[in-house]
């Protein structure tokens, strides 16, 4: 790829971007929010939260040692830390960093 063609690249994909930003804005300045955003907006957190569970847990083989021990700790951790800050940006980051600590020192 030339210069010219990655400038472009990096120049189309900041314009999608700030639509995909702007789009809700626009679009619903006006008008009141359908209720089907308000429940995605009220069960899409937990959702996520579930399907990254099971991706963690598809793989484990929990007859070899170390036993799952390192994803079930990050998922109990995580657990803890969403009772307690009720914030899901903070259980998923956290979480992942303690999750990342385990890999990299058990």
């Amino acid at each position: 790829m030339s210069n010219y063609e990655i400038y472009l690249a990096i120049v189309i994909m900041a314009i999608v971007n700030y639509f995909t930003r702007v789009f809700p804005f626009l679009f619903f300045r006006k008008n009141d929010v359908p209720a089907y955003i308000l429940f995605i907006e009220k069960y899409f957190p937990s959702v996520i939260m579930t399907i990254l569970i099971f991706y963690t847990l598809k793989d484990i083989n929990f007859s070899l040692q170390p036993y799952g021990f390192k994803e079930i700790g990050s998922i109990v951790f995580t657990a803890v830390l969403h009772l307690l800050f009720k914030n899901y940006l903070v259980s998923i980051f956290i979480g992942t960093i303690f999750y990342m600590g385990l890999v990299q020192y058990i």
